[in-house]
């Protein structure tokens, strides 16, 4: 569905993604992982169209952004906009009718409340409904589970396993592994704008050992907590 060849991205002199090479297959969920400034974001951000690269990416659509949704670690929403009005705003952008909004409000969001009046992970969750409700084939969450309530990351673990069955697309970044080792087909270290490792399902606890190993190390010890 959808396939990255030799994707670079530099921002002034310092290379952000170094020749990143995936393919992205219908009815399947993959996680990136890495440490912060790996290139997660900045490769979500040239997928979506919102960064320039060199390199290439292709899919089985003309345009790919009209076809995608992404949920960005920290949502965007004009000031004086309620949270009604912003699933409205997002649904033009397809040309898509939902005449009840209210009906589908799956997090019990205060809709007519300013969007910018609301916490974190209410933000979050008003901006992935109204994508869900756009009726992308690409959704790209990330970091979803950041800021979420323990009920609200069940209920995305679902709505990701139900994307999957619908035959969507999904790529999903977090801290959280065990989500991604819930939902996710194949996960994908990152490291230095690099894809050093790709790991299937059945290999996912190795993944987890190894990172806490490479991560953690001996790292507590050097605090000599008492």
């Amino acid at each position: 569905m959808i396939s990255i060849k030799n994707l670079s991205k530099n921002y002034n002199k310092k290379r952000v993604l170094n020749s990143i090479n995936l393919d992205f297959e219908k009815g399947k969920a993959y996680g990136i992982v890495g440490e912060n400034g790996a290139g997660k974001t900045t490769l979500f951000r040239c997928i979506s169209g919102l960064e320039t690269y060199k390199g290439l990416i292709t899919s089985a659509f003309d345009k790919l952004k009209d076809h995608l949704g992404f949920l960005q670690t920290e949502p965007f929403f004009f000031s004086k906009i309620t949270g009604k009005e912003y699933i409205q705003l997002l649904a033009n952008a397809r040309n898509i009718s939902i005449p009840k909004i209210e009906d589908r409000n799956l997090f019990n969001l205060p809709l007519n409340q300013y969007a910018s009046t609301y916490s974190t992970g209410m933000k979050k969750k008003l901006a992935l409904t109204a994508i869900l409700l756009q009726e992308n084939d690409l959704f790209i969450l990330d970091e979803p589970f950041n800021g979420v309530d323990i009920q609200s990351n069940l209920m995305i673990t679902e709505i990701i396993k139900k994307l999957k069955g619908l035959g969507k697309t999904v790529i999903i970044s977090s801290h959280i592994f065990s989500t991604l080792a819930d939902t996710c087909d194949e996960i994908y270290l990152m490291k230095e704008g690099r894809m050093i490792k790709k790991v299937e399902q059945h290999d996912f606890n190795k993944l987890e050992t190894e990172m806490k190993a490479f991560t953690i190390g001996d790292r507590i010890d050097k605090l000599d907590l008492k």
